[in-house]
């Protein structure tokens, strides 16, 4: 996955556990699989979380499933005995937090060594509406800090670059000088205590429920991507267009930002039709 289809590790950090307990619970002979087996351990696995984690399951499976297939070490075709979980496109509402809550939540890091880490990354998170996994992979080589810059790798590996805000670019100086250990590795964001080693995209989604705790707000999501979804709810109510914050959040398709026109609520409203009465 990762050298022909050009997945990102973060996909296959999510991927990996799914396909290991698949190994675990069916075994190590593919030829022995069978589809009701197949199914089973997909509704099995997929009922202990919401819709979009299922889908993941389903994909995963799917995924290794190909691969087997392909490789010969079970019937091709297999992946079609997966059911698919149906959801519909724009049909939700993004979850978000309120302005106000994204500062609290950013002006709360602590004045200990972990603080300017943290509230680097925050900013990137709630500014630039990165990925938790963005934000840990990021190298010193992807800042461009002569021509304010910041080259971004995102899904499918594809590269991308963005303008580095001042406020996020004083922060990250801020780490760098004051917070960052000594250690000899290109990812720019590393733990502060031993032992040093770069942050994973887990640290990062802990940093912003960290953050969610010490100011006591109940979130929609409990993670690193309620920033990325406020990043562009603000943008929008600050008068971005569809097509600016689509190009900040690197969205593949147009319908994706779409989703992002129906938190203007006020707008909504006036152009909402009444209820007809009923006779």
């Amino acid at each position: 996955m990762r050298q022909h289809r050009g997945l990102t590790e973060t996909t296959l950090d999510v991927y990996q556990p799914i396909v290991t307990e698949l190994l675990t619970a069916l075994g190590g002979d593919p030829r022995r699989y069978t589809a009701e087996a197949l199914r089973a351990f997909a509704l099995e696995r997929a009922r202990r979380h919401g819709l979009w984690r299922a889908k993941t399951v389903v994909g995963a499976v799917r995924a290794f499933l190909r691969f087997l297939g392909a490789t010969q070490q079970c019937t091709p075709g297999m992946q079609y005995a997966i059911p698919g979980f149906a959801s519909w496109q724009l049909s939700t509402v993004p979850r978000f937090l309120a302005a106000d809550d994204v500062e609290r939540v950013i002006a709360s890091c602590p004045a200990d060594g972990n603080g300017p880490r943290d509230k680097a990354v925050l900013l990137l998170l709630a500014r630039l509406g990165l990925r938790a996994g963005e934000v840990a992979q990021l190298r010193f080589a992807d800042i461009d800090w002569a021509q304010g810059l910041l080259t971004v790798s995102g899904k499918a590996r594809r590269q991308e670059t963005l303008p580095l805000p001042q406020e996020v670019g004083e922060a990250l100086l801020h780490y760098l000088r004051q917070s960052r250990p000594p250690l000899r590795t290109p990812e720019v964001f590393t733990t502060v205590v031993a032992p040093v080693r770069p942050l994973t995209r887990a640290a990062v989604t802990h940093i912003v429920r960290a953050a969610l705790r010490r100011t006591g707000i109940k979130a929609p999501i409990n993670g690193a991507h309620v920033l990325r979804h406020s990043a562009a709810t603000t943008m929008l109510r600050q008068g971005a267009s569809l097509a600016g914050i689509g190009a900040v959040l690197r969205h593949r398709s147009p319908r994706t930002t779409a989703h992002y026109a129906k938190v203007d609520f006020g707008l909504l409203s006036e152009i909402a039709q009444p209820w007809p009465e009923v006779v």
